[in-house]
């Protein structure tokens, strides 16, 4: 829904980026319906899923590595016609620490700016809603923290967003709802502020020792 960061978080191959995947169409489920505002989403049509405004941020190539960052966000924006240059500014506004980089290879940038190229390459879509495949993968400290801020930001101002993380603990503080996903099965679905809290949650998957 508007303004809700979910949370899927579980073990290695339990199913959670497979789940993104056939989320936005790019497989073809064996079973099962994916709506989109009530709207039934034509079933491994990844084009589809993105005219209805799906936006999927990968975990790894998320962005064109040999073009310039302008010519990303330009990629992102190719439907765009007479918005465009609003769009870019949008982003430039979003993500202020792209602006002095838009000349230079998006190869070129750091691990944390080139996650927040990827949601701005996203984002120039104006999507109804936003998937994030491991977006803090192989970050630093610093530069996850920096892009949980902005993804929790994102939700803020109304953008349902849709987050697979290993880094459970964390993005569940940030998020507003928590699913757990076990071998293929969601096992809970909840608010993150209760995941948080439950014992065997934090055991199994967050880890943190049980409470006395």
């Amino acid at each position: 829904g508007p303004g809700e960061l979910a949370v899927i978080i579980g073990p290695n191959g339990a199913g959670k980026s497979t789940f993104l995947k056939l989320v936005t169409g790019l497989l073809h489920p064996l079973a099962g319906v994916t709506t989109l505002d009530g709207t039934p989403l034509r079933p491994g049509d990844a084009g589809h899923a993105c005219d209805r405004g799906i936006a999927f941020v990968p975990q790894e190539q998320n962005v064109f590595a040999t073009l310039s960052v302008k010519d990303n966000l330009e990629m992102g924006g190719f439907l765009a016609g007479k918005e465009l240059r609003m769009r870019m500014d949008a982003q430039m506004e979003r993500f202020p620490m792209l602006k002095p980089r838009l000349k230079d290879r998006a190869g070129n940038l750091s691990g944390g700016q080139r996650q927040m190229l990827a949601m701005a390459l996203a984002l120039m879509a104006q999507p109804k809603v936003l998937l994030l495949d491991e977006p803090t993968a192989g970050l630093s400290p610093a530069a996850a923290d920096d892009v949980f801020v902005l993804i929790a930001t994102l939700a803020r101002q109304g953008l349902p967003i849709l987050m697979v993380e290993q880094n459970a603990l964390i993005a569940l503080e940030y998020g507003t709802r928590g699913i757990v996903f076990v071998a293929g099965t969601k096992v809970k679905d909840t608010s993150a502020a209760e995941l948080l809290s439950d014992d065997e949650t934090r055991h199994l998957f967050l880890g943190g020792a049980r409470r006395n």
